[in-house]
């Protein structure tokens, strides 16, 4: 069946390089082999151009959507319908259907460059009880703007994946800070224990619970420590007459 027969092979003032300003990817792009072999190869030719002008790199699979994009560690999954066939809409919501289930990210992408396309896809999407945003339908006045869209969504996707990781590492980097501080806040509070003997247990011993456990030979043998400073941390961990005493630094 013949899904994406719209496209005239005349890509005209409109060039890869020109729709590509706005875009930075850095990705990965798939696209399916069957959906290839449909297409107008002036069509995939401007395809190939737009992602190379983009950084992507494509790669032709026997893959179930359309497309699948890869950037910054999400992938976004594409079902491209660049020529609405008015005669036959159950085909593409019975794909929707099924890939949906498939894939966390899924657009669909159509070309509806008539009004008459674009009313029958309106009723379509209706009839066949379509979940708002679920997945999110794009419609479009032609296939080139139909795949620029695709490579925006896929790139913003990216973005927010990236920062999502950006996010995450400065957090757990205050983490470690603030146990790091609470760290020294407790091995300093122990008399004559400064932070950089509070420095040479963290790396040699570990955590304050390891400390804890720790035999004084044992911080003698792996720290700077003095003995008198070995015997105090030993002390401040098991004598609670010492650790509940007064401390005078």
């Amino acid at each position: 069946m013949n899904r994406t027969s719209g496209f005239s092979g005349d890509i005209g003032d409109r060039t890869a390089a020109d729709s590509s300003s706005a875009i930075s990817g850095g990705g990965v792009c798939m696209m399916s082999t069957s959906w290839k072999e449909e297409q107008h190869p002036s069509f995939i030719q401007f395809i190939s151009a737009f992602l190379n002008a983009n950084s992507y790199r494509l790669n032709f699979l026997q893959i179930a959507p359309d497309f699948i994009f890869n950037n910054g560690g999400t992938s976004v999954a594409f079902i491209f319908i660049t020529n609405w066939n008015c005669d036959d809409p159950s085909y593409v919501f019975s794909r929707v259907v099924k890939l949906k289930r498939q894939f966390r990210h899924l657009y669909v992408v159509l070309s509806v460059p008539t009004k008459e396309q674009n009313d029958s896809f309106n009723v379509s999407y209706f009839s066949h009880g379509m979940e708002l945003g679920s997945p999110t339908f794009v419609p479009v006045r032609d296939p080139e703007m139909g795949f620029e869209k695709i490579v925006k969504i896929a790139h913003a996707r990216g973005v927010c994946r990236r920062q999502d990781v950006v996010s995450m590492m400065k957090l757990e980097r205050k983490q470690s800070v603030e146990q790091m501080e609470n760290f020294l806040r407790v091995i300093t509070s122990i008399p004559g224990i400064d932070n950089h003997d509070a420095n040479a247990l963290a790396g040699a011993v570990g955590s304050i619970e390891a400390i804890a456990r720790a035999s004084k030979s044992f911080i003698l043998e792996n720290t700077d420590l003095s003995v008198d400073k070995a015997e105090r941390i030993h002390r401040f961990f098991r004598d609670q007459n010492y650790y509940l005493s007064p401390k005078i630094n």
